[in-house]
């Protein structure tokens, strides 16, 4: 496919986009991260989700060390062109590096930040550090 679709995306000056990653069948948001040009091409084509690691520099393939990958059902860009939205299915039920769920764990109850979702798996399993 051509892709003359990918300039419609407004890209920060870094040549980067923000990305909201939702579970597809309960539309919980997962994640949040970044791709450039090359990861939101390379998710397209390939259906599982590449991101761009800012600590890291380097494109980041969700799930290539803990083996919980998403795959990609659609690509939404919002109305200024410049954030995109992927409905995915989250391969092993565990989006969050901590072993969680999703990355939103930490509520605010009273002015202090409560952990409300336990550790699925402990992250030293997942990773083996």
């Amino acid at each position: 496919m051509p892709d003359s679709w990918l300039s419609k995306i407004n890209w920060s000056d870094d040549g980067l986009v923000p990305v909201i990653a939702q579970e597809a069948g309960s539309g919980k948001v997962l994640m949040v991260a970044w791709m450039n040009r090359e990861a939101v091409k390379l998710t397209a084509e390939t259906g599982r989700v590449v991101y761009w690691s800012r600590s890291r520099k380097k494109l980041w393939r969700k799930g290539e060390s803990s083996g919980h990958f998403q795959k990609v059902k659609d690509i939404y860009l919002d109305c200024d062109e410049d954030v995109l939205l992927l409905t995915v299915e989250q391969i092993g039920g565990i989006a969050c590096h901590t072993g969680r769920h999703n990355c939103f764990f930490n509520k605010l109850e009273n002015g202090q930040w409560v952990v409300n979702a336990p550790v699925i798996k402990d992250p030293k399993e997942i990773y083996h550090k």
